[in-house]
């Protein structure tokens, strides 16, 4: 099965920086789409951005501008980095990927802007 692993969560203060990292093991095949969602404090799972199988990229309206995806192939890895945080930044984010056979879900990674 395949599996992803969230990495790069913590503790940080307004107008921080963090990158997290998405890496996936496994019968992998090519993934069609890499996203990112966060789930906020008494708030539906939401996407936060997405990086396409052909480099186009679509992101919240709440992160564009402070958030970038990207990813790098040869390690099957997904990045977010995401800058200029926020205290409403603040919740568990999950990396998703989508492949010919199925899609797939992180354990999600803890990310508190907090001072």
């Amino acid at each position: 099965q395949v599996q992803l692993v969230e990495s790069g969560g913590g503790l940080v203060q307004p107008g921080g920086s963090l990158r997290l990292s998405c890496a996936a093991s496994g019968i992998i095949y090519s993934f069609y789409n890499m996203e990112w969602y966060r789930q906020r404090p008494g708030k539906q799972r939401e996407l936060v951005a997405r990086l396409s199988s052909d480099g186009s990229t679509v992101f919240a309206d709440s992160v564009t501008g402070r958030f970038t995806i990207s990813g790098d192939s040869a390690k099957n890895t997904v990045y977010l980095q995401m800058d200029d945080l926020k205290l409403e930044d603040t919740a568990v984010y999950y990396c998703y990927a989508q492949n010919r056979v199925n899609d797939y879900w992180g354990q999600g990674t803890q990310v508190t802007v907090s001072s």
